[in-house]
């Protein structure tokens, strides 16, 4: 779980950085948070 967490915490920071606009960073969160999301369903 540990490991996870830290892969996802670094793919986050990688993506954010790759913003170059606020609309875009949004975007960005949004589809990490449907993977995260979309992650914890399949662990159900």
């Amino acid at each position: 779980m540990k490991l996870i967490s830290t892969f996802l915490i670094l793919a986050f920071a990688v993506t954010l950085s790759a913003c170059n606009t606020f609309a875009g960073a949004g975007k960005d969160i949004q589809k990490g948070g449907e993977k995260i999301e979309d992650a914890a369903e399949s662990k159900k």
